[in-house]
């Protein structure tokens, strides 16, 4: 059968699946985040590749994901940081706030700091290390907003989306690099936080322990304690456990903060007595010796959030995205290398 003109009509074909903003950048020859830029007209992207950008947009029949779109609120080119007031001196949450702040300004976002539940007007929120027995972190995960969290959140809320690092593997792989020095004993000085890297932690040192038929030797310090605190709770391992050949501790700078208690014990870091830290930091490798630690890459962390927060803002990712951030061991002198 034939149109009123002649031709036959083509038997209907399945519809083709909407553009992409993968499909926008590959048509331009740049990265999503480039052409999330370009789209929105944010960043630092030159008038030419923002051209190319749009017209991809054009050819491919591009348009935002309305549903992704909804998340926002407003649109103020704002973002959001809550960190604890009472860890803001740690080197590691220094260098998570200059991730953060480098990587908005590339994306032409502003950052603010709250302290507290009461939000100002934003698009999306940043976490870091939330603890689900905080109230202020309740209120703000409630705030109707999209919340990407640095560390898994172990509350009753769900955020939009997750930078977290593996500590279970990278403790694993620090205990194992001790018991190659010769540590059967090693004792690990814990944060008595409920964020989730903290019980990670607990509970891979103790899984570590049972697998080696070595008794664990755990110890909980207040977060954030003072050097004195720690001290304290070392020098009591050391007196009641003579046998404890290793130390590790969880917390930012506790490792070099027992130094001199380890020391005091008579005991020689890195011959008698191994030492070590979940958080490497200026302090573990200006030690004397320097200190083997777990690089966090903070830095790296605040950076990727910020990504993430801007793909859900923008609609390239969905809610409920998850973003392993790699981390490493970096052995020095105290674990005898």
């Amino acid at each position: 059968m034939s149109d009123v003109q002649g031709r036959t009509p083509r038997p209907p074909t399945a519809r083709e699946a909407p553009a992409t903003i993968a499909d926008v950048a590959l048509g331009a020859g740049v990265s999503k985040t480039t052409a999330s830029d370009a789209l929105r007209g944010h960043g630092r992207v030159s008038e030419e590749t923002r051209r190319a950008v749009l017209d991809a947009a054009r050819r491919l029949g591009y348009t935002p994901n309305r549903s992704a779109r909804s998340l926002r609120t407003s649109v103020t080119d704002t973002i959001a940081l809550h960190i604890p007031e009472f860890l803001t001196g740690a080197e590691y949450y220094m260098s998570f706030v200059f991730g953060v702040a480098e990587q908005a300004a590339r994306s032409g976002l502003n950052v603010t700091l709250v302290s507290s539940g009461r939000l100002p007007q934003v698009d999306g929120l940043i976490l870091c290390d939330p603890m689900p027995d905080n109230p202020v972190v309740d209120r703000l995960m409630k705030a109707g907003l999209p919340v990407v969290t640095a560390e898994r959140y172990g509350g009753d809320g769900r955020p939009a989306g997750v930078i977290w690092s593996d500590h279970e593997t990278a403790l694993t792989e620090l205990l194992d690099h001790l018991r190659a020095r010769g540590a059967r004993r090693p004792a690990f000085i814990a944060s008595d936080t409920t964020a989730d890297w903290a019980l990670t932690l607990q509970s891979t040192y103790v899984r570590w322990c049972a697998a080696h038929d070595s008794r664990p030797l755990l110890r909980k310090a207040p977060f954030g304690a003072a050097p004195e605190v720690l001290r304290s709770v070392v020098g009591e391992v050391l007196a009641d456990e003579p046998d404890t050949d290793a130390v590790v501790c969880a917390a930012d700078g506790a490792a070099a903060a027992v130094l001199p208690e380890i020391r005091s014990a008579g005991r020689v870091v890195g011959e008698d007595l191994l030492l070590a830290s979940c958080v490497d930091s200026l302090a573990m490798r200006t030690a004397e010796p320097p200190i083997t630690a777990i690089d966090l890459s903070p830095r790296q962390m605040g950076a990727e959030c910020v990504r993430l927060l801007c793909a859900l803002l923008a609609g390239e990712e969905s809610p409920g995205a998850a973003r392993t951030l790699a981390i490493e061991l970096t052995v020095r002198a105290s674990t005898g290398s």
